[in-house]
């Protein structure tokens, strides 16, 4: 990989074959969207509110050959990804590529649906739901891929479930990123012990200036760092998907590999190898996270056998 050069142009044409995109109506999901289509992919854009998603759509054009469909999932409720699933079992014979790319930050405290904390179940657990309700629909696809993305601030966390402190919002972020890294590796270490032919790929955008900093209760100190530190500080969305575009369509990704940004700190610049913390790819970690989302989800990979 070439740290100065790799870009969106470097795709290859992708006539054939789907892609499934979560968060796709919007910042890096919608980037990504846009470049995977403009090489010929058809692209599942898996988004919360569907009318956004249609607007979203809509702005990628017409030109010969493209290809996308817009259908609603909400990572933070379960029974929403298994509506997902089914949907995509009864339309689609195999997904090429799942990319793990939705997410919300630091929101105040909530509860999913089924009573998991909500960046936790919208940010991890929906996404391994999704995962393995698609998981037979990959294994018919060609070059099948899993990229998750996770967040330089995997680096900073707490265990997601070792943190008992008083609720933060930053720090429930940086758990559900460090739950992200430690799935996408022990992914990749469970298909590896299974003779899978899926890679786990993982990536992070650095600092990108994205919606993902301001939600609807952002206020105070965050809003005033996000306003002025998005447009001094962060790259543009195009430049932050080029890791996780890297990790979906690149011949020369490896699996279990984490692609970042090449700058200082890893904030900026163009994909590179990264990698992950020592909590992320601690085996215990990884069987605990996997057990304990399994309870949670209530899905199974069951063409896999239990790892170690």
């Amino acid at each position: 990989m070439n740290a100065d050069r790799w870009t969106a142009d470097r795709i290859p044409y992708l006539s054939g074959r789907t892609f499934v995109v979560t968060g796709a109506s919007s910042g890096l999901g919608l980037v990504t969207t846009r470049a995977l289509v403009a090489r010929g992919a058809h692209v599942v854009m898996a988004v919360r509110d569907e009318a956004k998603g249609r607007a979203a759509a809509a702005s990628l054009g017409a030109a010969p050959g493209t290809s996308w469909e817009v259908l609603r999932i909400d990572l933070a409720d379960l029974d929403s990804v298994r509506e997902f699933a089914d949907r995509m079992h009864a339309s689609h014979r195999r997904v090429d590529v799942l990319i793990n790319n939705a997410g919300t930050m630091a929101t105040p405290y909530a509860l999913s649906p089924q009573g998991h904390e909500l960046q936790l179940a919208t940010n991890h657990l929906g996404h391994f739901a999704l995962t393995g309700l698609l998981f037979d629909l990959l294994l018919a696809g060609r070059d099948p891929r899993v990229v998750t993305v996770t967040s330089v601030n995997h680096r900073r966390a707490r265990l997601p479930f070792d943190d008992t402190r008083r609720y933060s919002p930053m720090g429930a972020y940086n758990s559900s990123k460090l739950a992200n890294a430690i799935f996408g590796w022990e992914l990749h270490r469970r298909f590896s012990d299974a003779g899978s032919p899926v890679r786990s790929i993982l990536a992070h955008p650095g600092y990108t200036a994205t919606n993902l900093q301001f939600s609807a209760t952002t206020k105070g100190w965050r809003l005033v760092l996000g306003r002025l530190g998005n447009p001094l500080l962060a790259q543009p969305a195009d430049r932050g998907a080029l890791p996780q575009l890297f990790a979906a369509t690149d011949a020369s990704a490896r699996p279990g590999q984490l692609v970042v940004p090449g700058g200082p700190g890893e904030l900026r610049g163009y994909p590179v190898p990264g990698k992950l913390s020592r909590a992320a790819t601690d085996p215990e970690n990884g069987r605990r996270l996997w057990k304990l989302s399994e309870q949670a989800t209530g899905v199974r990979f069951e063409a896999l056998r239990p790892s170690r």
